[in-house]
């Protein structure tokens, strides 16, 4: 083998095992600990690869903690880790929460980061409280008459109820809620475009904040309008609807009308028809009767005589109708 070339992968082997010593044993992160007096063995540091645990992450959480005078465990902020946590997040929020003088340890910290809130958004929320705009909720008044308002939500975070604890879609649900219960309550819409104070302090007055992860601070109404007049409404469908049952009624009615007087007019057919039928029926009787000898012929003439008398007396018994003259048409 060519010298020149032996030289070169030597050095080249020589650099590589280098840069794996440096891998395998963080030196200067070691020394950088030492410097910011945090005690932590070489050792240690190698073993923390072996264990999947970035050694930069560990320690410059325990630098970062221990400046600000918090102590902290190696082996607490590694088993934070391995189980999915944010480390550097829940130190700066140790930090901000020491600094604002709000009681949180180490352990709740870490189980609000594992529930999946952003602890240190909370302990922010905390120190400044958000402002949440809620969307226009609408509600009618007693007098009928809708409204659209709108609300300011101020709240801070609740540290103790971080966990388990409802989010902003519960205040905003439950605010939402306390705006149509106080202007349905109201007895014209008036009174509440001229006090819009009264939604807030009957929505403040039932406690919305109950098992939330956020304490509610103030609920401003930031606007209201005047929607549509439900009232007249619902009156005008209720009459149309009034009108429209009573022509359905109608219309049943009129309906059974018409039946009963086709089945009068079906049953004065019928007798007709069996009138019709007798009538038919008499000259065979009177047949029957004259070759039986129930019937002679004198009787036949007596019968006679009298349909003529009884012809005589309807015609006279009818009025009599005069044509009118040629003057009197005129």
């Amino acid at each position: 083998m060519d010298p020149n070339v032996a030289l070169f992968l030597t050095i080249a082997g020589i650099v590589v095992l280098f840069f794996i010593f440096l891998w395998l044993v963080p030196l200067g992160l070691w020394f950088n600990a030492l410097l910011n007096g945090v005690r932590v063995s070489l050792l240690q540091l190698i073993l923390m690869r072996w264990r999947r645990v970035p050694p930069g992450t560990i320690v410059n959480a325990m630098i970062t903690g221990t400046k600000a005078g918090i102590k902290l465990n190696r082996d607490q902020l590694e088993a934070h880790y391995l189980a999915g946590g944010h480390v550097i997040p829940v130190v700066n929020a140790l930090i901000s929460a020491d600094k604002a003088n709000i009681s949180l340890d180490f352990k709740a910290a870490t189980a609000i980061d594992l529930a999946g809130r952003n602890i240190l958004e909370a302990i922010q929320t905390s120190v400044i409280p958000k402002v949440i705009d809620t969307p226009p909720v609408s509600a009618v008044a007693k007098d009928g008459i809708q409204l659209i308002a709108k609300a300011r939500v101020t709240v801070r975070t609740n540290i103790k109820q971080l966990v388990g604890g409802a989010g902003e879609e519960t205040i905003m649900a439950r605010v939402g809620e306390g705006i149509v219960s106080a202007i349905g309550a109201a007895a014209t819409h008036k009174f509440v475009l001229e006090n819009p104070d009264s939604i807030s302090k009957l929505v403040l007055s039932k406690g919305l904040d109950s098992g939330t992860a956020f304490e509610i601070l103030s609920i401003d109404i930031a606007d209201v309008d005047v929607g549509k007049n439900i009232g007249a409404i619902l009156q005008m469908d209720q009459a149309n609807a009034d009108k429209n049952i009573a022509q359905a009624r109608a219309e049943e009615r009129r309906a059974m009308a018409v039946a009963s007087e086709q089945e009068m007019k079906a049953k004065a057919q019928e007798a007709r028809a069996k009138v019709i039928l007798a009538e038919a029926e008499v000259p065979l009787a009177l047949a029957e009767a004259f070759r039986t000898g129930n019937f002679g012929v004198m009787d036949y003439y007596k019968l006679e005589n009298l349909k003529a008398d009884t012809q005589m007396r309807d015609s006279i018994g009818k009025p009599k109708t005069t044509p009118k003259k040629d003057d009197e048409i005129k």
